[in-house]
């Protein structure tokens, strides 16, 4: 049934009384008994009238669940896609649903919507055009504005939440003939953030309004800038009281950002100051080596209700453990990320950048995501947390074997590099990480940016010895044959001298222990 025949059937039609209310009784036994469905707020839904339902979309079980709340039919929009054949197509309609064609301007979706609330009937909209899952919701479009405007009915806002459904109070707005795509907008504005009350209060993702950054060096710098020109609320936390002070009194970070003038909205304090509570999000901008008295200090605060992103490099002493481990063994974030990639301080606060977000938690890399790219950051998400960060240490000490060998020569240098550089890699393999993750942005992408970048190996260089050592020790656990980070180890530790270190390098190999071999 094509697409203009499918909106004339249910302008003039209207759903199947006998197959609508057999199968809302079915599914609404089913929820009741099966789901616990409990159902908040159904006074709010008006019993007669025209009515618009926002809400927002999780499962195609949506339609059936919100359904419930009334005792009259709903008529919802769908994908002109679900819409095959003669007897999907007469079920769909029947059941109030009605095609819209995604990522157009569909006007007969508009004109259905309108004659459906003129008769008097109740239309289900998904302001987010799709189903957004998992983590918090997503970005409404301004479809429902417009309708809400051209027909002055009610909006009733719905969350339904693990068969949880909750209406809160109608909101009314003038009838308006034509209005334009902003104050269309406005509107979706205006009701969104009503869903999204809704949402919150049946336990849903909060979204991230409120950023601490822990560590005022060049990226807790950086990124408390950018978040804080997206929009965000930032409190930026330094190491000592004079440090805070300066920054605040310039507005400028002298020390790790020279040049850069920050917002006047981001607010600069004492981390000791800090208070997370009512905080979404806790970003700690600083070495692995500074993470234990960074988590002694502040990890009673981080509850539950606070995500974290570390956007440091390095292990921690004495056992090597990954940043991201260790976090999550001191507090009761609800979830940990890690952030890597090639992207560089002093850079993106002018120019942008591109970044990699390791996170486990798909909701929580998505709002993550988000976040970022609203920072004008360009984004990849990965679930390789091990990697990202095994990867980020693998370029310090890469750059660190480079500007140790760079005297002999360029070949010597890019070789002490490459040699670390894929023993570390080999290690992370064995520690359970993707290839691809040292193959792409956060691995080979960032050991670019390193070797050229003006400045970066000096930049590094301190927590590149901090890590060398960890990294060596790890892979003897591992039982991997190293000898490109054993020598930088000894070289850093001053157990070999530098020319036994740049001979060392380029030195013919007999032997090489099978599970290490990457180069």
């Amino acid at each position: 049934m094509d697409h203009d025949r499918l909106h004339q059937r249910v302008r003039a039609r209207g759903a199947n009384p006998i197959v609508y209310g057999l199968v809302r009784v079915s599914f609404q036994i089913f929820f009741l008994i099966y789901f616990r469905m409990q159902r908040i707020g159904r006074e709010h839904v008006p019993r007669r009238g025209p009515v618009i339902i926002a809400a927002n979309h999780r499962s195609f079980l949506d339609p059936f669940v919100i359904a419930c709340m009334a005792r009259r039919p709903m008529y919802y929009v769908a994908k002109q896609e679900i819409f095959i054949g003669r007897v999907i197509s007469w079920l769909l309609t029947s059941l109030g649903a009605f095609p819209v064609q995604r990522g157009a301007s569909d006007a007969d979706t508009i004109i259905t919507a309108k004659a459906i609330l003129a008769r008097g009937d109740i239309v289900l909209i998904f302001p987010e055009g799709t189903r957004t899952r998992p983590g918090a919701l997503g970005t409404p479009r301004r479809g429902v504005g417009r309708l809400a405007l051209e027909t002055g009915a009610p909006v009733v806002l719905i969350r339904p939440h693990k068969v949880r459904i909750r209406a809160g109070r109608a909101l009314r707005f003038p009838l308006v003939e034509q209005p334009s795509p902003a104050l269309a907008g406005a509107v979706t504005d205006r009701i969104w953030p009503c869903v999204m009350l809704q949402w919150e209060w049946l336990g849903g993702l909060a979204p991230i309004r409120r950023v601490a950054v822990i560590g005022a060096g060049a990226w807790g710098t950086a990124l408390a800038a950018l978040l804080t020109r997206a929009g965000f609320e930032v409190e930026l936390g330094c190491r000592t009281k004079e440090q805070a002070d300066a920054i605040a009194q310039t507005r400028v970070n002298d020390r790790h950002l020279p040049g850069v003038e920050l917002p006047d909205q981001l607010r600069v304090v004492r981390a000791a100051e800090l208070n997370l509570e009512g905080h979404d999000l806790v970003c700690l901008a600083v070495p692995a080596a500074a993470l234990p008295a960074v988590l002694a200090a502040h990890g009673g605060q981080i509850t539950r209700r606070l995500g974290m992103l570390l956007a440091g490099s390095g292990l921690v002493a004495p056992f090597g453990t990954l940043p991201a481990a260790f976090a999550v063994a001191c507090c009761n974030a609800r979830a940990v990320a890690v952030l890597g990639g090639p992207a560089r301080p002093e850079r993106v606060l002018e120019h942008g950048g591109s970044v990699v977000l390791g996170s486990r938690d798909r909701g929580f890399g998505r709002q993550l995501r988000d976040m970022l790219r609203a920072a004008q950051l360009d984004v990849t998400v990965s679930s390789d947390v091990v990697g990202v960060q095994l990867a980020g240490s693998a370029t310090d000490v890469a750059t660190l074997a480079a500007e140790a060998a760079i005297t002999a020569g360029p070949d010597i240098a890019g070789a002490a590099a490459g040699k670390v550089f894929a023993e570390v890699a080999a290690l992370a393999r064995v520690k359970g990480a993707k290839p691809e993750t040292f193959a792409g942005l956060a691995g080979a992408g960032d050991l670019v940016a390193n070797v050229t970048a003006a400045g970066s190996p000096q930049r590094l260089a301190a927590e590149a010895v901090d890590t060398v050592g960890l990294l060596a020790g790890l892979a003897r656990e591992a039982q991997l044959e190293t000898p490109a980070l054993d020598g930088l180890a000894a070289l850093v530790e001053g157990r070999i001298e530098p020319a036994q270190w740049k001979n060392a390098i380029s030195e013919p190999r007999t032997h090489r222990n099978r599970t290490a071999r990457a180069a």
